[in-house]
């Protein structure tokens, strides 16, 4: 049976370092989103309606990236499904863990998307 696959509900905005702090002002000062605990000291998150909008700190980025979540029911079976479609696998990225059940790939428009288990979704 394949895979079934969702939109998740985080939105990675991976900033560099130069950029970082009046990022995290917009969103928390002139929005005034709701500010959420994050996976790391280098990311704040804030509610972004029904998703979860991650800022991350990243010091090898040049410009701002988003990067997307797809949740499945069977991340082997996504894998399989995704490979046999000719997409790229790009796990040096990032470590997600060697206990994470999931990956990362990227769409041909060069949009970076994590792959995981439903369950394994933040917040």
């Amino acid at each position: 049976m394949a895979p079934r696959f969702e939109g998740g509900k985080n939105i990675a905005m991976k900033v560099p370092p130069h950029q970082f702090d009046q990022t995290v002002a917009f969103y928390k000062d002139t929005l005034g989103l709701e500010e959420i605990g994050g996976p790391s000291g280098d990311a704040v998150g804030f509610k972004f309606g029904a998703n979860n909008l991650w800022i991350d700190k990243v010091t090898a980025m040049s410009q701002a990236e988003l990067w997307l979540e797809i949740v499945t029911d069977d991340t082997k079976e996504a894998a399989k499904l995704l490979k046999e479609a000719g997409v790229a696998r790009c796990d040096e990225i990032e470590d997600l863990g060697e206990n994470f059940d999931g990956y990362w790939v990227s769409s041909p428009a060069s949009i970076i998307h994590l792959v995981d288990a439903e369950s394994e979704s933040w917040e």
